[in-house]
Parts: C-alpha cells; sequence; structure tokens
C-alpha cells in the first residue's frame, strides 16, 4: 500500500510523462518488493540487528527528501525548470528503495518461520506492480482535474508515509 500511495503521488504529480515512464515506476517498485523479502530471508540471521537498527530512518529521510523536492517543484514559480521525473535516476532508486525496506522485515520474518521465500516474493512484486500501475493512472486523473496542487499533496503524502513507517517502528 506505501508502493501503491506512492505511485499515486507521482501520478499526480504531472511528472510522469507517458506509459513507458509508468511501466518503468511500477516495474520498479514490483521488482524492490520482490527482491527486498529475498534479501531479508538471505540475510535473516546474521544482519537482523544491524537492518532493525536503522531501516525506518532510511526509508523516512529518502521519502522526506523525494517529497520535498515534489513539494518545492509545486510551489516553484518556474514549473518548467524544476521538473524531475520520478520514474528516473535517483529518484526512482530512492523511491523503490524507501516502499519497499519494509519488505526485507518480511524477508525476515518468513525465514525465521521456516518458510519458502520465492512464492511469496513473486506474489508480492506482482500485486505490488499492478497496485503501482493503478496508482500512477489514478494520480494522472487526479493531476488533470486539480493540477499543480496535487503535486504538493503528493509531497506531503511521501513525507507523511515515512513518518507512517517510522512511528511504526519506534512504538514495535
Amino acid at each position: 500500500m506505501d508502493a501503491f500511495a506512492v505511485a499515486l503521488g507521482a501520478g499526480a504529480s504531472g511528472h510522469i510523462s507517458g506509459n513507458r515512464a509508468a511501466f518503468r515506476l511500477a516495474f520498479h517498485f514490483g521488482l524492490f518488493q520482490f527482491l527486498m523479502p529475498v534479501l531479508g530471508w538471505l540475510l535473516a540471521i546474521r544482519f537482523k540487528p544491524l537492518i532493525e537498527s536503522f531501516d525506518h530512518w532510511l526509508a523516512l529521510a529518502l521519502l522526506c527528501f523525494v517529497g520535498g523536492r515534489m513539494i518545492f517543484a509545486g510551489t516553484a514559480a518556474k514549473r518548467e525548470e524544476m521538473r524531475t521525473d520520478p520514474s528516473r535516476g535517483i529518484s526512482l532508486m530512492a523511491l523503490s528503495v524507501a516502499t519497499s525496506i519494509d519488505a526485507l522485515a518480511v524477508g525476515l520474518s518468513l525465514a525465521f518461520l521456516g518458510t519458502e521465500i520465492w512464492w511469496p516474493s513473486i506474489a508480492i512484486g506482482v500485486i505490488t506492480a499492478g497496485l503501482s500501475l493503478a496508482g500512477i493512472f489514478l494520480g494522472k486523473k487526479l493531476n488533470e482535474k486539480v493540477g499543480k496542487r496535487m503535486e504538493i499533496a503528493g509531497g506531503l503524502i511521501l513525507i507523511a508515509i515515512g513518518m507512517q513507517i517510522l512511528v511504526t517502528h519506534l512504538a514495535s
């Protein structure tokens, strides 16, 4: 659902140009959601204390960085100069990692339960890619109706997701 919300914000930002960019973003979200549980599963016992100590802070920092850029772009007077495509470069990597960092913990949990990792990871990746694609197109429709304010809202959503991840981890 984090990936869906981020995809919604990315689609609403107006910076996703065309179906190719939409599929690229959805593909990467799905890919990272597939890979993170596998990575967590493979590294479960040895690195669990190391990962748990900072994963929520990393997710918060990445989401605040990208969300802050979206808010800045949404409030900038010269919008064309501020255009950044979240389906490319550092924004794509930051969003992909930030939305999938919790999946690393899923992989850790599955390893401790002695559960097989491949089928759950495939399901997580495919469902995330599909929901992300739907979120992008829904966000584009919202952008058509609401305009530039949606980019600011998208940035605020990313920051709120980062805060939610942090609060959830600190409370547990």
